[in-house]
């Protein structure tokens, strides 16, 4: 098995619902983002995939959030979906999923929201 990982940092705003049905005040956070697909076998380059594709997959998946309120956005707005760090790290983790080439796939997306506290989504 063989691995490649992106990093990205995104800045955004939100606001979660809580467990008794409260919503927190919105605030912000600098957004660490870590993105590893991988595959079984190397391509005809040798690689798992240009890092180049996998930067701009990871970036075209952030790019909405990036100095947004997340409330404010797909797939989170009106609470659709609670903007927390582990549904956050599922959107970005299956829009990067839909632009991989065939022989590669997602094994984790992971989002930072406070200095040592990270989500990871794995399909």
């Amino acid at each position: 098995m063989y691995e490649v990982t992106i990093q990205r940092v995104f800045a955004a705003a939100h606001a979660i619902r809580l467990y008794d049905g409260s919503v927190e005040t919105l605030h912000g956070h600098n957004w660490p983002v870590e993105v590893t697909v991988a595959c079984e076998k190397l391509d005809d380059m040798e690689v798992v995939m240009d890092f180049h594709l996998l930067e701009k997959l990871v970036d075209g998946a952030i790019k909405p959030f990036h100095n947004a309120n997340l409330n404010e956005l797909e797939p989170f707005l009106g609470f659709q979906v609670n903007p927390t760090a582990e549904r956050i790290a599922e959107h970005i983790g299956k829009t990067v999923a839909k632009g991989l080439p065939d022989h590669a796939r997602l094994i984790r997306s992971s989002v930072g929201e406070a200095p040592g506290c990270i989500a990871t989504y794995r399909p």
